[in-house]
């Protein structure tokens, strides 16, 4: 009895497991609407920012080359009560920059910021160098943020007078938590009665089914897709929570999304991105190309040392021919799919480079069902 027992629930614990793998599947194919839009108008702004990096070791900019960094350091000077006007300067310690920041939805008044510093002029190094207060301004002309912090160069330049070695980018550099904001963009949601989700890769489909899986949510028509990069999700009258919280229940719901058939080809590094479902219609395939290879390995002759002679070298030149006599043709089925394609190119014994050039001839003989887009 004892061992019956056992094996019922043993089998009851395989069979629940099974079902929740079941349900775990679908989940895992799909992905979280969160992961598929955008809330429309909450957004990233670009702050940017003209300073002066001081403290520099002699790689700063030249002055007489960048007029402007001396004019700079003479306004700074004035406003700090010293006047330098008239004098002549020759340090190259310090360097104009630019000053670029992201400023965070929602974020308030003394939220810190990463900064990114970048020379605009001569200056050879920002190692060491310490940025001066900034003022960062939006595309309405207003201050947002004032950034000021020693400057973090993950590049190096270093050299003699015969050669120098230069890694990464040392006139660019990153001042983590070095900006501060100083007023805050305005947007609230908790009053709003609708809102729109901005698809982030548009497509009909997968905007129905967005609209079709937040109506099965919330148990009412709630959602609506307007056109293929837009839901419009209207609060329910009978949703007693404030938007916020009507957006995190949204957020969570998975859907699978749909797919163009679509071939991305990058020449310059070989590189091909087939989508899934790229169909090819039955068509025949041959590539083959003459290759001629020609190398010289001369070899040197030694004379018997009691016969004479001169040392010589004597040429050896080897010449190879590929003419693609050993590729044949391949044969594509109707309606195959992606690993099918794949598996018959391949077959020919081709590089990327190749395939790219069948993949466009595949495409203007109208066997192949998909867009190809040339980065």
């Amino acid at each position: 009895m004892r061992q019956k027992s056992r094996i019922k629930k043993l089998i009851t614990f395989v069979m629940m497991t099974l079902m929740a793998a079941g349900n775990i599947l679908p989940a895992q194919a799909a992905s979280r609407i969160k992961d598929l839009v955008v809330i429309e108008g909450v957004r990233e702004n670009q702050l940017i920012g003209y300073g002066l990096v001081v403290g520099l070791n002699g790689t700063g900019d030249t002055l007489r080359n960048a007029p402007y960094t001396e004019q700079s350091i003479t306004a700074m000077l004035e406003r700090l009560g010293v006047n330098t006007r008239g004098t002549l300067q020759k340090g190259e310690n310090v360097a104009a920059v630019m000053v670029t920041a992201s400023l965070p939805a929602f974020a308030r008044a003394g939220t810190r910021l990463d900064i990114s510093v970048s020379s605009i002029g001569d200056a050879e190094n920002l190692r060491g160098g310490t940025l001066i207060v900034t003022p960062l301004k939006g595309a309405d002309g207003e201050v947002y943020a004032v950034a000021q912090g020693s400057i973090q160069v993950s590049g190096f330049s270093a050299g003699g007078t015969a050669s120098s070695v230069t890694q990464g980018v040392p006139t660019a550099g990153r001042i983590p938590n070095g900006g501060i904001v100083e007023k805050e963009v305005r947007y609230s949601m908790l009053t709003k009665k609708e809102i729109h989700l901005s698809l982030r890769n548009q497509d009909f489909t997968t905007s129905h089914r967005i609209a079709e899986a937040i109506n099965k949510k919330m148990g009412t028509q709630t959602a609506m897709a307007i056109d293929p990069a837009t839901v419009l999700v209207i609060k329910p009258e009978t949703y007693t929570s404030n938007m916020v919280n009507l957006m995190t229940d949204i957020e969570q719901i998975y859907v699978q999304p749909d797919q163009k058939a679509k071939v991305v080809v990058d020449e310059r590094s070989g590189i091909i991105v087939i989508g899934n479902e790229v169909r090819v219609s039955e068509v025949a395939i041959a590539q083959g190309n003459l290759t001629i290879r020609v190398s010289e390995t001369p070899q040197v002759s030694q004379p018997n040392p009691l016969g004479g002679g001169n040392t010589a070298i004597v040429p050896r030149t080897d010449v190879e021919i590929d003419d693609g006599q050993g590729k044949k043709f391949a044969v594509l089925k109707p309606g195959v799919n992606l690993q099918d394609l794949v598996d018959g190119l391949n077959a020919l014994g081709i590089g990327p480079r190749d395939m790219i050039a069948i993949l466009q001839a595949l495409k203007v003989s109208g066997a192949l069902h998909a867009e190809i887009e040339v980065m």
